[in-house]
This record gives structure tokens, C-alpha cells and sequence, in this order.
């Protein structure tokens, strides 16, 4: 997984971006069912989900959408940075075995209010399987300190 980086927000300028490679596994499919409650069998079920018009298992749309979060969380812009809203298009299904490619984006940024949207797009190969937008509200150095995460 990414390693943290601390971004303030007088750090952060319009196109810079971060990426999150992430190989979806069986493991991390029935993880996410049991830690939401979702066990809806055409992510947990290969017999149900092959007569399914996906024609096998695939992985929740908000498994994929936490990987957004993952970037958001720990590079960019990083611990302290906190949601404030989340657009999301599922586009494609993403399966057990996929390859996951998450970038997001800096699109716009708003000094007055320390926020900054973020365009987020997940692709598995050259199809985009999600996209959306984020806005975050994220710490200003000049406004003060914030902790530095021990790990």
C-alpha cells in the first residue's frame, strides 16, 4: 500500500495527481462483505454470480471507491485531509483478479475555504471501471499544526 505523505494545502497545486495500484483478490472481496454487512452473493458466490449477466463474481462499486479513499487518506493530499462530499460513476465491474489502477487528481482548489476538488478515476486495464469527484477539506499550515501520525 502507499506509504503516509503530508500534504497542507499551500502544498498542493492544480494537475498534481497520485496513483494507487491495487490487484483484487477473493480474500479482499469477502473481507469488505463481512466488514459492511454486504453479502450479496454476486460478490460471494461464483455459482450464483455465473448466471449473472457479469457471468461471475465481481467486487462491490464502494470496495473500488474506498481504494479513493486510500489515496486521499495517505498521499494526496494525506493524513488530516478530511471528506466533505464524493461523486461516484460506475462504469465497469471490476472482478476478482482485476488490477485497479486509482489516480486522483487536483482539479480545482479554494483558498478561502481549504477545500480542494479532486478528480478520481479507477481503471482496470484502458476501461474505467469509476469515476467521480472529491471535495476535501485539507489543513493549512499557516493555520497551525497539525499531529504527525506514529506508525
Amino acid at each position: 500500500m502507499l506509504s503516509l505523505r503530508m500534504l497542507y494545502f499551500e502544498d498542493l497545486s492544480v494537475g498534481m495527481a497520485e496513483t494507487l495500484t491495487k490487484t483484487v483478490a477473493s480474500h479482499d472481496v469477502v473481507g469488505f462483505a463481512e466488514l459492511t454487512g454486504d453479502r450479496n452473493p454476486i460478490h460471494l458466490s461464483e455459482h450464483f454470480a455465473a448466471k449473472t449477466a457479469f457471468g461471475g463474481r465481481i467486487a462491490h462499486g464502494l470496495y473500488t471507491a474506498s481504494l479513493i479513499s486510500a489515496v486521499l487518506g495517505t498521499r494526496l493530499p494525506g493524513p488530516g485531509a478530511v471528506y466533505v462530499s464524493q461523486t461516484l460513476n460506475f462504469r465497469a465491474p471490476v472482478r476478482i483478479g482485476d488490477t485497479v489502477e486509482v489516480t486522483v487528481t487536483v482539479a480545482e482548489l479554494d483558498p478561502q475555504r481549504q477545500r480542494a476538488r479532486l478528480a478520481c478515476t479507477c481503471r482496470v486495464g484502458e476501461a474505467v471501471v469509476l469515476d467521480g469527484e472529491a471535495l476535501v477539506k485539507v489543513p493549512s499550515q499557516a493555520k497551525g499544526k497539525r499531529p504527525v501520525p506514529k506508525l
